[in-house]
């Protein structure tokens, strides 16, 4: 679904301050961010992505949606793609260094997510740059990179948070990981950020950002930061890779099906950073959730309807809620039902593979030891029939064609080729 038709909204500074700072976690520093709010003219407010993955999730569309908002605002979105710095890793939150990606790899991560960026942020004409870091990095040759690296010290690489505690605990930092907020930083000068937006876990390589333009003689970037959004489980980030997501290119029911599986205590937070509504709006049902004018239930079904629509088109939620209830609360077998293909070369060495992995395959579980666990708790069924054998192997022919159910939401017509 394209972005909706661009359209200014005027707002006194004040209110258009409470607007853009609602739901952050930092703002570096809201009285430079209402001066520049009060200079009349669109600021560049940078996000930088680094395509690493295939897909983009609710926790990722968080902090777009934060640069929708100055979009709408009459602010330009400078979106930078990552295609260099994505090459090297981004060491934010890991505990150990992240396998570099190859350029081809990085090119076709880099089309699905501009492509699907497109859900989220206006591209109209003069609302937007896209530029790729590979412009300015990978020129910067060798005296750039030292005289970048000139610019701070290792103690101050070390003030980060992670870095600290792998040092601390004997885990190896590579150089290449000390360099990358430095990059990211670059980043900024290039393209003369008026403000930079990030996760929480961005927010030492975004003051970075503003020490490497104050040293080119530039204004340096206010700094806003959103939370970093729980996944389905409730407590761990939200990561396609412990398949606790909501894509937002998933189709509307599985979205919505996904939703409905929440932990009633993060609903709020969940209103507040993935429904795109006015903060007055998300106030008004978090206060009637609270005096039990609205059941939790209810509220999750508002939730669920507004993201639906929010990526498939004002219908599309109503339309998911029926399928929800005729599948969920019904019983019955959705009435579309996905086609995944499984690699015949997955069959080519003895002509078998465990079923669990095969579920893994089709991106019905996580992982082989998941699918393993809902076959050992009775979750798997074959064209009806319940797989009992946690250990079990089948065939090529025994599962092409075969329509797969995990759980009571998940679903798949498999086919090997």
């Amino acid at each position: 679904m394209p972005a909706l038709p661009f359209a200014a909204v005027e707002q006194p500074v004040d209110e258009g301050l409470r607007l853009l700072t609602a739901g952050a976690v930092d703002v570096i520093s809201v009285d430079e961010l209402r001066r520049r709010l009060a200079g009349g003219r669109p600021l560049r407010v940078k996000l930088g992505i680094d395509p690493t993955a295939s897909d983009i999730h609710l926790g990722f569309a968080v902090v777009l949606r934060k640069l929708r908002q100055f979009q709408d605002l009459g602010h330009v979105a400078v979106l930078i793609v990552g295609d260099f710095t994505a090459q090297v890793g981004d060491p934010s939150g890991r505990s150990a260094t992240r396998p570099r990606l190859t350029a081809d790899e990085v090119d076709a991560f880099a089309a699905t997510y501009v492509e699907q960026v497109r859900r989220i942020l206006d591209f109209t004409p003069g609302r937007i740059e896209v530029r790729r870091n590979s412009e300015w990095l990978a020129g910067l040759g060798m005296e750039g990179v030292l005289r970048l690296m000139a610019s701070t010290t290792v103690a101050r690489m070390l003030e980060r948070d992670d870095f600290a505690k792998r040092y601390r605990s004997g885990q190896p930092i590579s150089l290449s990981e000390f360099l990358y907020p430095l990059l990211q930083g670059y980043d900024s000068v290039q393209v003369r950020a008026d403000v930079e937006l990030g996760g929480s876990d961005q927010l030492f390589n975004n003051l970075m950002g503003r020490h490497l333009q104050e040293q080119a003689g530039q204004d340096p970037q206010v700094v806003l930061t959103t939370p970093l959004l729980e996944g389905l489980d409730g407590v761990q980030k939200m990561s396609k890779s412990l398949g606790n997501y909501v894509g937002i290119e998933e189709p509307g029911p599985e979205q919505f099906g996904k939703l409905m599986r929440i932990p009633d205590d993060v609903m709020p937070r969940y209103l507040e950073l993935t429904t795109g509504w006015h903060p007055d709006h998300v106030a008004d049902v978090l206060a009637r959730l609270r005096d039990g004018r609205l059941k939790p239930v209810d509220a999750k079904r508002m939730l669920a309807r507004r993201v639906v629509e929010l990526y498939h088109g004002d219908e599309a939620g109503v339309h998911a809620e029926a399928e929800f209830d005729r599948v969920f609360k019904a019983g019955d077998a959705p009435s579309e039902v996905a086609d995944v293909a499984i690699p015949a070369s997955e069959f080519a060495d003895d002509g078998r593979v465990r079923l669990a992995k095969v579920l893994h395959l089709a991106g019905l579980v996580p992982s082989n030891k998941e699918g393993r666990r809902m076959i050992e708790q009775g979750g798997v069924r074959l064209d009806g029939e319940r797989a009992s054998d946690p250990d079990g192997e089948v065939s090529a022919a025994d599962v092409d064609g075969v329509q797969v159910q995990v759980g009571k939401r998940r679903w798949a017509r498999l086919h090997v080729r």
